[in-house]
Parts: structure tokens; C-alpha cells; sequence
């Protein structure tokens, strides 16, 4: 697969999404001077970290089975972690936590036509020995912090694009979960409520016990107890 190295961009997924070169491709730079985030969030992309974007091209690719290209990125960055000697959790949908706090986040961003995704472009930040901000050192960490090893960010970008360029499985996603039966707070864009976590179904809904009813909730904010 083809590898563009830039110094500084806006962010990665922007980047290929302006790109109209054929084939699949990977950007990969030191700094975002736009990261994104879901929901419109800034991400933090400072020097130290690994900012990387994929961008896919699809033949019948049905847009109902989104969720494996979530599944391929989240678990292609548990393996990562994993490999470096840090313990990964994943919060539903596509965040990567340590210890509780957030290592690395994914942008999925799809283009689709006619109920088929035509192509996809997902943006991972992976926190490897960049220095967090004061703000946000309660609620996010590294690879570093997490194993005391002088990990380079090339070491790590090795090993994430060998792992993205295999498959993964909804099992291999939900192993990594390890808050099933505990109770979460799901925030809507206009309400909260408190459910039980059950499970995470084939399309990606987390299934929750909330008042008693079983319902499948295909978009909220998880906000877990540690």
C-alpha cells in the first residue's frame, strides 16, 4: 500500500479525502494542525504522536456492513498496544482507553452511493510519547505513560499498518471489552440515561438494559465507570 509522509497537515483525513490519486493509500504526519475528533471535536496532534489516515476503495460493499471498518481499526490498534506492553480497553464505539483514560481515538469517515460504501477513510491518533496538555492529562494518556519505554513513533507505525492490513472480527472488537453487565451513562444529543451494557451486536449497536427494557442503541456517548 502506498505511503505519503507529510511534516504538518490540517489533519490526515482531510488530506486523503483532497487526495485524488487511485488505489488505496496511507498519510501518515508528525503534526495536525487540524485534527478531528467525533462529534466535531478538536484532536490534539502535537509532535510525538502517530497521526495516520487510511483511505479504501470498495467493490459491493454494502453500507449495512459499516461497522467491520470500525471493527478492522479498533482492534488493529488494540493488537498495536498490546504489542508494546499496554493493556487496551475499548469504549464503544471507536475510542482506545489505558488504565481508563483515552490512548487513541478513530475519525471513520465513508463515502457512500446507492446503499454501497464506495470508499472509506479512517483517521487514527495514537498517543505514543507526545506531552499532553495540563487539560487534558486527567482524561487521556501515552504509550509511554503506560509502559515507561521509550517507544518511537516509527516502532509503533510499524507495527499499526502491518495489523491494518489484516481482518478482524466482531468477537475479536468485543474482546477487548471488558464493562459488559456494568451500568454506563448513554448521552443523546438532548437527554442522558443510565443503562446496563450487555452487549455489542453484529451492525455495531450497543445493546443496553435501560428501565428494565432491552433496546439497541445505534448513536450515544458511553461515559463508563472506572
Amino acid at each position: 500500500m502506498k505511503i505519503i509522509r507529510l511534516e504538518s497537515i490540517d489533519s490526515t483525513n482531510n488530506f486523503l479525502k483532497r487526495d485524488e490519486g487511485d488505489g488505496d493509500v496511507i498519510a501518515v504526519a508528525k503534526t495536525q494542525t487540524g485534527g478531528r475528533g467525533t462529534k466535531g471535536r478538536k484532536f490534539i496532534s502535537d509532535s510525538g504522536g502517530l497521526y495516520l489516515s487510511v483511505r479504501r476503495n470498495y467493490c459491493n460493499f454494502p453500507a449495512e456492513r459499516a461497522f467491520e471498518i470500525m471493527v478492522n481499526a479498533c482492534v488493529a490498534v488494540c493488537k498495536t498496544v498490546e504489542h508494546f506492553g499496554a493493556k487496551p480497553v475499548v469504549k464503544w464505539s471507536n475510542d482506545i482507553l489505558c488504565s481508563g483514560k483515552k490512548i487513541c481515538g478513530t475519525l471513520i469517515e465513508n463515502t457512500l452511493s446507492g446503499g454501497q460504501i464506495l470508499s472509506s477513510v479512517v483517521g487514527i491518533g495514537l498517543n505514543v510519547c507526545n506531552v499532553l496538555p495540563d487539560e487534558l492529562k486527567s482524561i487521556a494518556t501515552t504509550l509511554y505513560e503506560q509502559t515507561g519505554k521509550s517507544i518511537t513513533v516509527p516502532e509503533v507505525e510499524k507495527v499499526l499498518i502491518k495489523n491494518l492490513q489484516k481482518e478482524f472480527s466482531v468477537q475479536d472488537y468485543k474482546s477487548y471489552i471488558n464493562w459488559f453487565g456494568a451500568e454506563v451513562k448513554l448521552k443523546f444529543n438532548e437527554s442522558e440515561a443510565n443503562a446496563v451494557a450487555l452487549d455489542v451486536d453484529e451492525t455495531g449497536r450497543l445493546v443496553c438494559n435501560i428501565g428494565g427494557a432491552i433496546t439497541a442503541v445505534s448513536s450515544a456517548e458511553v461515559s463508563l465507570r472506572f
